[in-house]
This record gives structure tokens, C-alpha cells and sequence, in this order.
């Protein structure tokens, strides 16, 4: 296991009701201005929208409303709802929403008081911002974990880049498994996919030696499988969703990654095909990782062949090790169009004249994967997941 310092800043609250038992007590403890970010307006037509500014009113604070937030959030997004951070002298920020809204708000939140742009801040000067308004998340679609971390994937438009920043830690999430319940179901198995990506992601990273991390790693994505099928079973299963929930921040909590050097080339992938297409993340993902992981072996087999027997139960009786990755690959696969998302980037409706040359040439290569990639090889990776393509 590789040294690490582990703190973990977020204080989660958990549960049914639990913005109407914790919130009124954290907004007590902020100022009067409150930056209330959501998305396209489906809070506006569940309820959440009506319960949150009550509480706010009930608290005494003067709302200002930072809405249409989209997914994969831009940077002009963000820079919108810096200035009007900064014009309204806001105090405090609510998130509401899924991984795109909560963020959009961890930049928002630095670059309000941020002097310098904070894209040439970070990759330029290499500056890390210190000063951040205060924020809660109140999330209503599970998936990327976003709460958890002071990550943020934004997409850049004017340089075609959707990559990552670095922002604020939230000062607490509200987590109630019964507002993901107003999510469509496509958007629950691909964020729940999302999920299953991170802890795989991680876990592909070095060393390969298991460690503790890589156990707590196996049961989480034993508990992601069982419960997406449960909840495509039976779509009212608050439990399932609970612990979906729940998994996709343990994803990105910090706890899978300790001792680790992450993977995350499929995602890093993925990210520059949302740049030039602006596709839905969970299902990008869906349509990369099988054939991705096919280019990995055999450099990735030992951990692959475990994951078959640990995650997939596959019987190991009569199989070596290439046998055991094989079928960890074909399960995986099989395992993405049982749950309904797509296999071709056709599928997901993207373009036949998409640029995968300028996608391939522009994703970063990242350090932690068994396979040390080349643009070519993600290129020819890209090529192979187009499928029947869609004409403009």
C-alpha cells in the first residue's frame, strides 16, 4: 500500500427527511445571502423546489436563484454564476441536483473570489485555489458521487476540453434516497453506472497488489450490480436506492483510493468524446470499457481474473488467468446490455462525421493504468465502439 494522508471534510446527513431535520440547523450557521443552484427546473415540478425555499424563508435568508445548470456543465456556466455571486455578495451556496449542478458550484464557489481566471489559475499557473464561498449539496440524482470531492469535470467550449478543475469541498450533503425517485430510469442505471466505473477505475490503478482499499472496493461494486438489477426489478425499491445512493459516494469518498495510484483512462476518454459530442457521461462509459478493457489485456489480466471470481462469480475451476479476464470482459459486457444502455456510440445517437482523430489526440494519458496508451491505440479504441453510425 502507497503512503497517504486521509481527511475526509464532508459531514453527510443520510436518509428520508433529511433536509427537512438538518438544514434549517446548517443555514444557521451562514449568512443571510443564499446562491440556490439547480438545474433545468424538475425540482420546480417534484416538490423539492417548494420544501427548500420554505426552509430558506422559515431561516430568514434572502434567496437568489442560479438555475439551468446543464449536464456537463460549461465553463461560461460557471463563470455566470460567479459573477452572480460576487454582484449579490452571496454568502452561502445550496447545490441541488446531480453531478452536474454540485459541480458546476465547487467552481462557482472558487472563482467567486478567485481574481484570476481559475482555468489559466490551475493549468497554467498551476494554482490551487484557497478562499471558498461556503456550500451544502442536496442531491437528487446519484451517480458520479460529486458530493464527496472538490473535483469538477467542466467542459471548456471554446478550447474543446472537458476536463477537470479543482473547487471547494461541500461543508455538508443532504442525501435522501427518496428524491432520486423523481429520476428517469435511464438517468438512474447510467448514473448508477457511473458509479461502477469509478470503483472499477480505481481499482485498475497501481499497485496491483490488493490491498484493504481493493476489498471494500469488490463489495461496493458486489453492491452496485445487485442493486441495479434490483431496482430495474422493481423501480420502487427504496432500498435498492439507498444503497445505490450510498455507493456512489463511497466511490468517490476517498476510502477506495487510499494506498492507490487511480486508472480512470476510460473516463479521461469518455470526457473528451463529451466535449466534441456532448453525450451522456454513464452511457459513454457503458459503450467504452468493454473494448477498452479488451486492448488491456493482457497487462491487466491479474486483476481482471479476480474481479471474476470476486465481483462476477464466475468459476474459476478449469479457467487460467487469461481465461478468467476474457470472461470478466464478456460478463462486464453482457452485464451493460442486460441493464439497457447502449453498446455503440450509434446507439447513443452520435454523429458519423464526429472528429475521433482530434478526440483521441487531445485525452489525457493517465499514469495509473496497467496499459500505457497511445493516441493511436485510443483512436483505433474509439473507431471500434462507433457501431452503425447516425448521418448528419
Amino acid at each position: 500500500m502507497n503512503d497517504f494522508i486521509y481527511d475526509f471534510p464532508v459531514k453527510v446527513y443520510f436518509g428520508e427527511k433529511a433536509a427537512e431535520k438538518h438544514l434549517t440547523s446548517e443555514l444557521a450557521k451562514v449568512g443571510k445571502t443564499v446562491l440556490l443552484a439547480y438545474g433545468g427546473g424538475s425540482i420546480k415540478q417534484n416538490g423539492i423546489y417548494e420544501e427548500l425555499t420554505e426552509i430558506l424563508k422559515k431561516a430568514g435568508k434572502e434567496v437568489i436563484e442560479f438555475c439551468g445548470i446543464m449536464s456537463n456543465p460549461t465553463y461560461a456556466k460557471v463563470q455566470e454564476g460567479a459573477a452572480l455571486a460576487k454582484e449579490n455578495k452571496v454568502d452561502f451556496i445550496l447545490a441541488v441536483g446531480g453531478g452536474s449542478v454540485i459541480d458546476c458550484c465547487k467552481i462557482v464557489s472558487a472563482q467567486a473570489l478567485l481574481k484570476q481566471d481559475i482555468w489559466d489559475y490551475e493549468y497554467d499557473a498551476h494554482g490551487t485555489p484557497t478562499s471558498f464561498i461556503p456550500m451544502g449539496a442536496m442531491v437528487t440524482a446519484f451517480g458520479t458521487g460529486a458530493e464527496m470531492n472538490n473535483g469538477a469535470v467542466i467542459t471548456h467550449e471554446e478550447k474543446m476540453v472537458k476536463s477537470a478543475l479543482w473547487g471547494a469541498f461541500y461543508d455538508f450533503a443532504i442525501l435522501d434516497p427518496t428524491y432520486t425517485m423523481t429520476m428517469p430510469m435511464k438517468q438512474v442505471i447510467s448514473g448508477a453506472f457511473d458509479s461502477l466505473s469509478h470503483c472499477m477505475e480505481t481499482y485498475m490503478g497501481s499497485p496491483r497488489k490488493i490491498n484493504l482499499s481493493d476489498e471494500i472496493n469488490e463489495a461496493t461494486q458486489r453492491n452496485i450490480i445487485r442493486n441495479i438489477r434490483a431496482t430495474i426489478e422493481n423501480p420502487g425499491d427504496l432500498q435498492a436506492r439507498s444503497e445505490l445512493l450510498w455507493a456512489a459516494a463511497m466511490a468517490e469518498n476517498g476510502l477506495l483510493k487510499i494506498g492507490k495510484t487511480t486508472d480512470f483512462q476510460c473516463h479521461m476518454l469518455e470526457h473528451q468524446l463529451g466535449a466534441y459530442t456532448n453525450c451522456n457521461h454513464g452511457q459513454g462509459l457503458a459503450v467504452i470499457h468493454p473494448v477498452l478493457y479488451r486492448r488491456m489485456m493482457p497487462e491487466a489480466n491479474e486483476s481482471f481474473a479476480r474481479l471474476a471470481v470476486t465481483v462476477w462469480n464466475i468459476e474459476p475451476s478449469g479457467k487460467d488467468e487469461a481465461d478468467l479476464a476474457k470472461a470478466f470482459v464478456d460478463v462486464l459486457g453482457a452485464f451493460i446490455k442486460a441493464i439497457g444502455l447502449p453498446t455503440t456510440f450509434a446507439e447513443m445517437g452520435i454523429l458519423e462525421d464526429t472528429d475521433y482523430r482530434a478526440i483521441a489526440d487531445s485525452t489525457i494519458l493517465t499514469r495509473g493504468c496497467p496499459k500505457v496508451f497511445t493516441a493511436d491505440e485510443l483512436y483505433d479504441i474509439l473507431l471500434e465502439c462507433r457501431g452503425r453510425m447516425v448521418k448528419q
